[in-house]
């Protein structure tokens, strides 16, 4: 498996931390920092989900997409310039 390198600063007390621990596990101080990565992004909670935005992004999607109103014979043939009209109007209506 590749790795990339990644670095951050700590204080001084949590580096010798980390290396107490690597000492004590026989390993690396990045397998430690590994390992404890992992274990936080496997036990933090999701994010909970805002029904709100949600329902607020889905109808402002909606008022974007479906059909034309009207009843042009070549509707088809000059909606890419219809849509580039509406993107233009504020919010897309």
């Amino acid at each position: 498996m590749s790795k990339e390198v990644y670095s951050w600063r700590v204080s001084r007390e949590l580096k010798s931390d980390l290396e107490r621990e690597a000492r004590e596990r026989s390993t690396s101080v990045s397998a430690v920092l590994d390992m404890a990565v992992r274990w936080w992004i496997k036990s933090k909670p999701a994010a909970p989900v805002d029904e709100n935005e949600q329902r607020r992004l889905h109808d402002a999607l909606e008022s974007c997409l479906g059909t034309f109103a009207g009843g042009r014979p070549r509707r088809a043939e000059t909606a890419r310039e219809s849509v580039r009209r509406r993107l233009r109007m504020p919010r897309g209506r």
